[in-house]
């Protein structure tokens, strides 16, 4: 795996793992098939509790499926779990609090997308959070992340603490 350091728009300097190094960078590689396509590949970093972190790894996640030629609902789907997982874990978990981080990992291969979001918050009762689609709850912001989560991923668990949730998307799957 090699490494490379990377500056956001707002210069905080961080620290990426890819395992295709120059396979995510250049526009040519991203519109050719590169070699190894059957193979994983992931990305790996920590970010600051920012929204506009999260705006840098969602343009690596739309290269990443680039990558694999993703269909539109799938890539749709990839997209918007991820997104809720990292606004989660930025506004919630950390409390958008700067001087803590969430780390990211995300796998993508031609079969299914992987990823896990740890922030560095208390965490959470899954059971606690109360259901959005309640008539009592339409009009309160709470909730709504966690079930379009649910609802566009296969998989999704949390650890015990509440602070790391794991998704798991297969592609080309029927919709039930």
């Amino acid at each position: 795996m090699k490494t490379l350091a990377l500056f956001s728009p707002i210069h905080l300097y961080r620290v990426f793992h890819f395992s295709h190094f120059g396979v995510l960078w250049g526009q040519d590689a991203l519109n050719s098939n590169p070699a190894g396509i059957d193979s994983d590949h992931t990305f790996q970093g920590t970010i600051k509790s920012d929204p506009a972190e999260v705006r840098v790894v969602q343009d690596h996640l739309e290269s990443l499926l680039g990558l694999v030629a993703v269909g539109g609902r799938d890539s749709f789907c990839v997209k918007l779990g991820m997104e809720e997982a990292l606004v989660n874990a930025v506004k919630h978990g950390n409390q958008m609090d700067h001087s803590k981080t969430v780390t990211v990992f995300m796998r993508i291969n031609p079969i299914q997308f992987e990823a896990k979001i740890t922030d560095q918050g208390p965490g959470f009762n899954l059971e606690d959070i109360p259901d959005p689609t309640d008539i009592e709850n339409l009009e309160r912001p709470c909730g709504r992340g966690l079930m379009l989560i649910r609802h566009y991923m296969h998989e999704v668990t949390h650890n015990e603490t509440g602070n790391s949730v794991h998704m798991v998307r297969r592609f080309n799957q029927p919709e039930e």
